[in-house]
């Protein structure tokens, strides 16, 4: 017999439970990926003995992110979303262990090994805010899946802030100290992996499926987890263009400043304690007010918040800019103002994606946009290291606001009449497919 379909307040239940897992795991994880943020950049230094590659450690973990949603989405799309994201956090856990080993043997090969297993664990976290609009009613997309953004913030916020008690475990290790915070890494992976195996049941994905097909009147199309064939589809849709234009471009503009910040700081002699500090602003922007976000984009559109972002953006860089070496209140307050466009962005962008693309081409299409934020972001890490090396930290601020004004001519250009009127491409010749039920 075939299974029965949910009702709606069976639906609206394991709704309820997914948002609460998906909120419990982003906590645990906020705080593993979070813990070796402020002190990344300057772990490469010491590692590699070069301030002009002290920005590849954060790249590289930001590609590995870009790199494991190719095969996270094939995952996704034939065996839900637990297994995708289970995935992306071992993957995570094996880069912790890897930066370990690295910086106690100094090795800065083995070091971007492990930064960019590292970047599993973003991948994972960036796709559990989709997971969340999966079975969400379509008034609420925004909010879902912002609450979801939001709970990163607990771990976030207080990750930066184990720099300092990194240290006596590094002691205890017998590793360098800056790679202590990495030990609370591994800690938060493996506890976030084990939230999303035990309770993230029923699959949200599936389960969403399977209620399309019961009140489908003619059979549906096969799901595609291809990353390429999604890539094709959010050009395709002008609506989910302007999502992952706004997601990519508000994402580089972010990494290309943060990863940067904490170099800034040391070597105008701020000490790990004031760079944790900052680093906490900046990670409270990014997240601390996305319900409020989520709320503005469900009542006033994605368009119009993805322009605020970029407004946002455009004042952080300028601040960014004008700070002199060292710690500012200016500084402070422009990378609070990094993290706040950044929510906008992302929230808005993924709002964008989630109602321009039809469910069968869901998983493809999210793991584009975030392989294109990922390679987009992770380029623009990788020359913001050459940027600051070159000519300073106040030239990185203003390319950044520059490039956020992107943006907002991308918003204007796109206009509300014009989005969700096109129909999905058709398969690549030769493209293979991962088809569920």
């Amino acid at each position: 017999m075939p299974e029965a379909v949910p009702t709606t307040a069976d639906l609206h239940a394991v709704q309820r439970r997914t948002v609460t897992t998906l909120v419990g795991t982003q906590v645990l994880v906020g705080v593993g990926v979070s813990a070796g943020a402020a002190v990344g950049a300057l772990l490469a230094e010491q590692t590699s003995g070069s301030a002009d590659l002290a920005g590849l450690g954060g790249t590289f973990q930001v590609l590995g992110g870009a790199l494991v949603a190719i095969p996270m989405a094939h995952v996704m799309a034939a065996r839900g979303r637990r297994w995708g994201m289970l995935a992306g956090y071992g993957l995570g856990i094996l880069g912790a262990v890897t930066i370990i080993v690295a910086a106690a043997v100094r090795s800065f090969p083995l070091l971007l090994l492990g930064t960019t297993l590292f970047g599993g664990a973003n991948a994972a976290n960036s796709q559990a805010r989709y997971v969340a609009a999966d079975l969400a009613d379509e008034h609420r997309r925004g909010r879902d899946l912002s609450i979801v953004v939001w709970a990163t913030t607990v771990g976030a916020v207080f990750g930066p802030n184990l720099a300092g008690p990194g240290e006596p475990v590094a002691r205890v290790l017998h590793v360098p100290s800056l790679a202590g915070p990495y030990v609370f890494s591994l800690a938060g992976l493996l506890l976030g992996a084990v939230v999303i195996l035990l309770r993230l049941r029923p699959d949200p994905l599936l389960l969403a499926r399977r209620v399309e097909a019961a009140r489908a009147t003619e059979p549906l199309e096969r799901q595609h987890g291809s990353v390429w064939r999604g890539l094709r589809t959010l050009g395709a849709y002008p609506g989910a263009l302007l999502g992952v234009i706004t997601m990519a471009i508000g994402h580089t503009v972010m990494v290309s400043v943060m990863v940067m910040t904490p170099l800034h700081m040391h070597h105008g002699g701020a000490d790990l304690q004031v760079i944790g500090l900052v680093i906490s602003a900046h990670i409270l922007g990014m997240f601390a007010f996305s319900p409020l976000v989520g709320f503005a984009v469900d009542r006033w559109g994605g368009r119009t918040n993805a322009l605020a972002g970029a407004a946002i953006l455009v004042v952080a860089g300028v601040l960014a800019a004008q700070a002199p070496t060292g710690w500012s209140p200016g500084l402070a307050v422009g990378l609070f103002l990094l993290g706040l466009g950044w929510s906008f962005t992302l929230v808005s962008g993924s709002t964008l994606v989630v109602r321009a693309v039809p469910l069968s081409e869901r998983a493809g299409a999210q793991g584009a946009s975030d392989l294109a934020m990922g390679l987009a972001a992770g380029g623009g890490g990788a020359l913001a290291g050459v940027v600051v090396g070159q000519l300073g930290y106040a030239v990185l601020g203003t390319l950044a606001a520059c490039l956020a004004g992107v943006v907002g001519v991308a918003a204007l250009l796109l206009r509300p009449t014009d989005l969700n009127r096109v129909a999905a491409p058709p398969a690549l010749p030769g493209e293979v497919d991962s088809e569920v039920g």
